[in-house]
């Protein structure tokens, strides 16, 4: 009652006295409520060693709260070392009571292999079990075990029913798998608008997953009528918390003046932001602004320093544009082995202008040992994409026979 201020004045200090004669006579509640208080300093220190004191007195004679905390303590490390084992433990035998809190704990220990071995079906158990009790996180969580067969059979429709309840909660990461499954028709009919739907109520809770993709439907005008303004809104909310891609897409709507007042210093700004993590459209871009001088002090040095970090994570038009720069010796030394090199990376992933300068490559026998039969392949890949140029020059081979039979009709072709 002093505890609570219920009938008399509330006292903690009261609260405490009146606690520990009950906690000395083996009173599990009692014994809970005293490491409450020591845990929150209510009335007294805060000490995590009186509350870990405490705690274990009261999980000790079976108290489902008191193990969860306890495992919860031993999981940070407050008042006592930290233990995966030991937090692993308490956690179990509160989950065994039924806590659901202590379920889904255990579940993500199970998940990660902490102070346990690692099992999904144990995690997916233990999940099941809190999800069953409405424990928003363990709902998501076998979500995502059913939409990725771990521990489970793989079901769309089961990964859809988890996120579901996950997500009428309120959970922004299940609101946010929610979409996805909308937009692919995975486990549902496909719904861009659903999709938007809860793609708009996870994004508005900062989930900036959610956001990058809203951003995207408003540009792309799917589901919802295009806005460049909204897309760059939603852009900059995702961009701000360190989302790459958006960071990119933003810095591109700055560079064109879409939804935003056209500026190359903040589409620099951006485009920056997002190549420094790694972000492979964001390293080609920004090369462009230092080889073209927009936003930036033109560098053809600093334009071949981000389309090699582009290039070599597979980027086309980055490997295109560095076959270039290794042509014409702009920001590295010239080197027609190097050119070669990048025009075949980018001719094999099909970029037209690529395989139209490795043939001529072949064609001429400029760095390469001149062969008509690749200059005719790769000119044909090239023409068959609609490049003119190509064209031209697969209709002179097969006029000439050149690497191919000739062939009259299709040279007129």
């Amino acid at each position: 009652m002093y505890f609570m201020g219920q009938g008399v004045p509330q006292s903690y200090v009261e609260a405490l006295k009146w606690f520990r004669k009950s906690a000395e006579q083996r009173h599990v509640d009692a014994q809970f409520n005293i490491a409450v208080i020591y845990f929150m300093g209510h009335g007294v220190s805060q000490s995590y060693e009186e509350a870990i004191k405490w705690y274990t007195k009261s999980a000790e004679q079976g108290k489902a709260d008191a193990q969860f905390q306890l495992g919860m303590m031993y999981t940070i490390g407050q008042g006592v070392s930290q233990s995966d084992e030991e937090a692993a433990k308490w956690f179990r035998k509160s989950a065994e009571q039924g806590d659901a809190n202590a379920q889904y704990n255990l579940g993500v220990m199970y998940t990660n292999g902490q102070g346990v071995p690692q099992s999904d079906v144990e995690a997916a158990k233990w999940f099941r079990n809190s999800a069953e009790q409405g424990n928003i996180k363990a709902q998501h969580n076998l979500g995502v075990m059913y939409a990725n067969g771990s521990g489970v059979s793989q079901s769309d429709k089961k990964a859809v029913k988890w996120y579901r309840k996950s997500a009428e909660q309120g959970d922004a990461n299940a609101q946010y798998n929610l979409a996805l499954m909308y937009k692919k028709g995975q486990g549902v009919s496909q719904s861009y608008e659903e999709a938007l739907k809860w793609y708009k109520k996870s994004a508005e809770q900062g989930n900036a997953d959610a956001q990058h993709n809203l951003g995207v439907m408003y540009a792309n005008g799917s589901g919802v009528s295009q806005s460049d303004e909204e897309a760059a809104k939603w852009f900059r909310k995702s961009a701000e918390q360190g989302d790459a891609d958006a960071q990119f897409k933003f810095g591109v709507m700055y560079h064109m003046g879409q939804g935003v007042s056209q500026s190359d210093e903040e589409a620099v700004k951006w485009l920056r932001k997002s190549a420094e993590q790694g972000n492979a459209d964001g390293e080609y871009q920004l090369g462009l602004m230092y080889a073209n001088g927009r936003g930036v002090s033109q560098s053809d040095e600093k334009a071949v320093k981000w389309y090699i970090k582009s290039a070599e994570q597979g980027d086309a038009n980055a490997q295109y544009d560095l076959a270039l720069m290794y042509k014409k010796g702009q920001g590295v030394p010239q080197s027609y082995e190097e050119t070669l090199k990048w025009f075949r990376k980018s001719a094999e992933q099909g970029h037209v202008d690529a395989q139209y300068n490795l043939g001529l490559m072949y064609h001429t026998g400029e760095g390469v040992p001149q062969s008509d039969e690749e200059a005719a392949k790769w000119f044909r890949k090239s023409a068959e994409q609609g490049d003119a140029d190509a064209q031209f020059n697969f209709g002179v081979v097969y006029t000439k026979g050149q690497g191919v039979m000739q062939l009259d009709e299709e040279a007129i072709k």
